[in-house]
């Protein structure tokens, strides 16, 4: 993956696609693959909003049911199948308990009625991803830190997990490999306009400070809170603020599914390399875009309906790190941000341009289809979408299970541990081979970073010399989420900056200034 800012003002692009989270990736790769000539742009790195600040789930949308939005949970289960199917590195399987106490709001008969339905809205899932009924005593041995007065017992459901920057950035390698012009870094200035129809657009260099113009005949914009953040966007949609914060790990590879006992919202606990995800909240946010910050009312909102259930209380000492992000919903007259519709729409403003408005991760691979079908039906060309049911860029050809097998064996007779290995597999998929290379040249890239995290030297090596980063921050939070996993010291940013120093082209005046930065995220 390189990047090239040059080739922005080299030709006419059948689609300019500006925003390079989920939405803007998925439409740049299908585009691309029907053939139509495509260039994306982002202004920062791709995936630093709303895209890697997520729940890290593909999922259907257990919560929707109450509010009857089977429609939304049906597409999103099936497309939280076929990921499952096409890729197994990317998407994998992960279940969820959920408790039911003598006061809790859904009861055991209510709860049962929605996960049957659940299971029957995802078609035929299989016996893997069906749910399961306990009673107490079964319910607590299954997960022996939470609290057991009231209990009466509970479920398990299956849904499915990921890494959501990776996802993007596995997408957007896809569409480089299809003939896409892909530049991040590289912000959208203006609309160039041609008889009251866009015909392009300016765009800024943010590392060269150098300006093009991007001639195209169709213009996307995937850009998330900055098109609710505008003038016609605000008509539009509203935006929707999520707090996460990590926590140390618990005694099961299972998530859960909790109800607060404050407002009666749905928040998680989701085991993510090795720490718990714990989120996420849900408030209209109208403040500054750039800078979404983690208040203090909003860890001890999440902290405090979390001890409601936990044995062992978690205070504040006990959060590793935290992140927050936008949602972008249609605009709603409704008192509560979740009961907004998370569905996804196209809005096509007077000029011909087109704007993306809220979706979610799960679904938005059928939605970027919808917007590339926009595009084709304007531009004239017939080709359907290849998206579908295609194997992922980096999924390996050969039978998962087994070339799994064979990829973790390789992994420890290079020295990395088991676990380290299979994050590996999931981050990289069939290019893993790339990191065991640099092992095989320098056998001590096969350690740990941070002794308690399943990251190794070779991976980041890997990311600063292939995965188009620009900035420490690019390498230690969305090609390897160490910023929030870990409270790393300035010793050990130094000590990893210094590794990618030569990789990244930077002497020691950039460096630190790349060290200054992290610390201040």
């Amino acid at each position: 993956m390189k990047r090239d800012f040059s080739l922005l003002g080299n030709k006419q692009f059948d689609l300019l696609v500006c925003g390079g989270g989920i939405y803007g990736a998925w439409t740049a790769y299908d585009a691309a693959l029907r053939g139509l000539s495509v260039a994306l742009v982002e202004q920062g790195d791709w995936a630093s909003a709303t895209s890697s600040a997520s729940t890290k789930l593909i999922h259907g949308g257990l919560r929707y049911l109450e509010s009857l939005d089977f429609k939304l949970v049906k597409k999103a289960l099936a497309e939280r199948q076929m990921l499952l199917s096409v890729a197994p590195h990317r998407v994998w399987p992960l279940r969820f308990g959920v408790p039911v106490y003598a006061d809790s709001r859904v009861g055991t008969l209510q709860l049962k009625a929605g996960l049957s339905m659940y299971d029957f809205l995802a078609d035929n899932p299989g016996p893997d991803m069906v749910h399961h009924h306990f009673d107490d005593k079964a319910f607590a041995g299954r997960f022996p830190f939470l609290g057991s007065d009231g209990l009466k017992g509970g479920f398990t459901y299956a849904d499915a997990q990921t890494d959501d920057a990776r996802l993007v950035l596995e997408l957007v390698s896809g569409a480089l490999a299809a003939g896409a012009v892909c530049v991040n870094y590289c912000k959208l200035t203006g609309m160039i306009e041609t008889d009251g129809r866009v015909s392009g657009a300016t765009v800024q260099d943010q590392l060269g400070h150098t300006s093009a113009k991007v001639s195209a005949k169709q213009i996307v914009n995937t850009t998330g809170q900055w098109t609710a953040a505008s003038e016609q966007g605000r008509g539009w949609c509203q935006l929707d603020k999520g707090v996460h914060l990590v926590m140390p790990a618990l005694p099961t590879d299972e998530a859960l599914l909790l109800t607060a006992k404050s407002d009666g919202r749905v928040f998680f606990m989701i085991p993510w390399y090795g720490m718990t995800l714990l989120g996420t909240t849900d408030a209209d946010y109208s403040g500054d875009l750039d800078h979404v910050v983690v208040e203090p009312k909003e860890i001890a909102y999440l902290l405090g309906e979390a001890n409601h259930y936990l044995k062992t209380a978690w205070t504040e000492q006990d959060v590793v790190g935290s992140y927050a992000g936008l949602r972008v919903m249609k605009h709603s007259d409704k008192a509560l941000p979740s009961s907004v519709s998370r569905d996804w729409e196209l809005k096509t403003a007077d000029n011909g341009a087109h704007y993306s408005i809220g979706g979610k991760i799960t679904s938005a691979r059928e939605d970027a289809a919808c917007i590339v079908n926009t595009v084709c039906a304007q531009l004239g060309v017939a080709t359907l979408c290849a998206t579908k049911n295609r194997t992922f860029p980096w999924a390996p050809e050969a039978d998962y299970a087994r070339w799994f097998v064979a990829a973790s064996t390789q992994a420890t007779q290079l020295g990395i541990d088991l676990d380290s290995a299979k994050w590996l597999i999931r981050r990289h998929g069939k290019k893993i081979g790339e990191v065991f290379r640099i092992i095989e040249n320098d056998p001590r890239s096969a350690e740990r970073i941070v002794p308690a995290l399943p990251f190794i030297y070779a991976d980041l090596l890997l990311c600063a010399r292939n995965e188009m980063a620009v900035h420490l921050d690019d390498l230690l939070r969305r090609r390897m989420p160490l910023l929030i996993l870990a409270k790393l010291e300035e010793s050990t940013l130094r000590r990893l900056a210094e590794t990618v120093a030569a990789a990244m082209g930077w002497n020691e005046a950039d460096v630190n200034r790349e060290i200054e930065t992290c610390r201040m995220r």
